[in-house]
């Protein structure tokens, strides 16, 4: 007797280059930054600009920001590790259901999605569970997964039933994981914040203009979590980093917004950062350096980044919680 169909989970998350070098950076950057969905400049426009310019200066300046935040133990970019540990704690919590099988992947770099995708269906997979981690829907990131799943399946005669876990900004799991963290970091500190500044990853205006729906999921996310805080939630305030480029992106941003912070006389600052999954260069390097150097040099005195949710306890269970669900049907 045949064995029974199997059900794939396969996490992912952005991706990083897979070392701190110039050409491991380029390619990279090459990749991510020709998706026709993460810059929408006209194509000719666009390959003179990334390939006369950005892939031949960037990614020096990018390797040694890699550099400062790299996981030497492992060789290994922090996102890349984090998810692996994430798939295999999940992995790990589902143990007990023999049919599911956890799985991981990078959107951009390796490991590719086809290439897991492929690895599930040899390991007899006929239905997969797409759990992309963007916790807020935007088509620069939620849709380009979609998109490589698709062409994945274009090459593969026999397809496997595809789900996707859809964007959980405002999931109650979500919200009390980020409130918890959030909470339990602050008790540890030996100050108290007089601002709690949540930055989301920015998009550029025109993206929102033209209907994509993030700013509307980062203000749900921003509001659901001030009610969770209580009392505290009075100190949140959104702010979007990670802008680039001389296009207006959404406001207000997170290193202006510190700089006036501290130059009002604001003195001690907590940043989390909801929108990433997972810590990466964006928070680890962007706000843990970069914005405290800003804070510190505008007048401010203490600065803390808070961990984003990671491989922890919290994630785990709200990740479990949402494949569970998503799961209902098929298990």
């Amino acid at each position: 007797m045949a064995n029974p169909p199997r059900i794939g989970v396969l996490i992912i998350n952005l991706g990083s280059p897979e070392g701190t070098d110039f050409w491991s950076v380029r390619r990279y950057l090459k990749e991510f930054l020709g998706d026709r969905r993460v810059v929408e400049i006209p194509r000719p426009i666009w390959w003179l600009i990334l390939n006369g310019i950005i892939l031949n200066t960037r990614p020096q300046k990018s390797g040694k920001k890699y550099e400062e935040v790299w996981d030497k133990e492992h060789d290994l970019a922090p996102l890349i590790s984090i998810t692996k540990n994430t798939s295999a704690k999940l992995a790990g919590h589902f143990a007990d259901d023999d049919r599911l099988i956890i799985d991981w992947a990078m959107r951009y770099g390796k490991p590719g999605i086809a290439s897991r995708i492929d690895a599930l269906l040899a390991k007899g997979v006929d239905r997969i569970l797409l759990f992309p981690l963007y916790p807020q829907y935007s088509a620069s990131t939620t849709a380009t997964v979609i998109d490589a799943a698709a062409d994945a399946l274009k090459k593969i005669r026999h397809q496997p039933a595809l789900r996707t876990v859809p964007p959980y900004y405002n999931e109650p799991s979500y919200i009390a994981a980020l409130s918890s963290s959030l909470s339990r970091e602050i008790r540890q500190l030996d100050f108290t914040p007089d601002v709690i500044i949540a930055s989301f990853h920015g998009l550029p205006q025109l993206f929102a203009d033209r209907g994509d729906p993030y700013p509307v999921h980062c203000e749900q996310t921003f509001k659901l979590l001030k009610k969770a805080l209580g009392e505290e939630g009075y100190k949140l305030q959104l702010t979007y980093q990670s802008r680039f480029g001389p296009a207006n992106w959404l406001q207000p941003y997170t290193d202006k917004t510190l700089e006036k912070l501290a130059s009002d006389g604001v003195e001690n600052i907590v940043v989390l950062t909801p929108g990433f999954a997972a810590d990466c260069l964006e928070t680890l390097e962007e706000i843990s350096i970069e914005n405290r150097d800003i804070f510190k040099a505008a007048g401010g005195k203490n600065f803390t980044a808070i961990p984003c949710l990671n491989d922890s306890k919290d994630a785990i269970d709200m990740m479990s919680t949402l494949i569970k669900r998503e799961l209902q049907g098929w298990i």
